[in-house]
């Protein structure tokens, strides 16, 4: 197994996922077994999985409900419209002329919202329209969508599109979507949706229909952690960190040292993109020990030596302080809901 080193997904994107099989009555108890994802994680709001628990997740409820956008909205979107609609995008001349054309072939299938692009002052704006009022299924399904548009411009220009911006409609639950997307946060606005230069609607469309076959075989995973941008500070100091993950790990001086900036910038800076440096240790502590039980029989001693714990006891703790679940708790379920999972 490679080392991991992903960032974990927040159980409260389970949870959302989620709501339209709760809403058709499944249960979901053997939707997570499939996904190899411990019913136990539920019932605690600090616990996270591994991007390819939630990537297992996507697919199997795609599979049990038949709908590409999970029962999420009143109109299932059958299996295969997502890959019919990017062979016509592969064709497209600009990102602006398939952006365009995605939402129109979207808004035959999708009758809950639209998306729309504007230009104007040399900024291009995508805004997910609601067509009647929604609620909580509807508010997952437009931010799900939107992450998959994004996800779907970098692939078709072999580019990550920087962004200016999200907008929400609420105020932000979570961190994340910032770092995410890697843009400034606007909430309470009237749409949800995200803003960037327009320069980037001229890009040539580079992707072809064989490079779309590859690309299909990794979705949906490719799209919630490809083109995520590595190239912040916090995401360098993270897999500096990572290097030396099993023994102990450099200050902050240190660090600073080994990307030549100061330690006074360093701090600024990590404010700026909303991170401490403890807590991107703790972060990558954890989402390693994560993968390790998510993806590993090795025992939670070696576990805990490998994030850079010397007694488990110690591990456990803090294991638990991050996730609300002990790390034997969650290797013991998750291999449960694995071993009753049908084959």
């Amino acid at each position: 197994m490679a080392e991991p080193s992903h960032h974990t997904v927040a159980i409260q994107q389970v949870h959302n996922i989620l709501l339209g099989a709760r809403l058709r009555g499944l249960d979901v108890a053997p939707i997570l077994a499939r996904a190899g994802i411990a019913l136990a994680l539920l019932e605690s709001p600090l616990a996270r999985v591994s991007q390819q628990q939630y990537a297992s997740l996507i697919r199997v409820l795609r599979r049990q409900l038949r709908d590409e956008l999970w029962g999420l909205a009143d109109r299932p979107l059958r299996p295969g419209s997502f890959g019919l609609a990017m062979q016509q995008l592969v064709r497209c001349a600009t990102l602006g002329e398939a952006l365009r054309m995605g939402f129109s072939l979207y808004g035959l299938l999708i009758d809950d919202f639209v998306g729309r692009l504007s230009v104007r002052d040399g900024v291009a704006q995508i805004h997910f329209v609601l067509r009647r009022p929604g609620d909580a299924r509807l508010d997952y399904a437009i931010k799900a969508f939107m992450l998959f548009t994004f996800g779907s411009a970098s692939w078709l220009v072999a580019r990550r599109v920087p962004l200016l911006g999200i907008d929400y409609t609420a105020g932000m639950q979570s961190s994340e979507t910032s770092r995410v997307y890697q843009a400034p946060i606007r909430q309470n606005q009237p749409h949800v949706g995200m803003t960037f230069d327009a320069n980037w609607l001229e890009l040539p469309v580079v992707q072809t229909r064989q490079s779309l076959r590859e690309f299909l075989a990794g979705a949906p995973a490719n799209l919630i952690v490809r083109y995520r941008d590595t190239s912040s500070l916090s995401d360098r100091i993270r897999r500096l960190l990572r290097r030396r993950l099993g023994g102990e790990l450099p200050s902050l001086e240190e660090v600073g040292e080994a990307l030549a900036v100061t330690p006074q910038t360093l701090r600024r800076r990590l404010r700026e993109e909303g991170r401490g440096f403890q807590q991107i240790k703790d972060e990558l502590r954890r989402d390693t020990a994560i993968e390790y039980l998510a993806q590993t029989r090795l025992p939670l001693i070696e576990i805990a030596n490998r994030v850079g714990f010397s007694e488990a006891s110690t591990f456990h703790r803090a294991f638990k302080n991050w996730t609300g679940v002990a790390p034997g708790e969650y290797r013991s379920s998750a291999e449960e809901m694995s071993s009753r999972a049908p084959g």
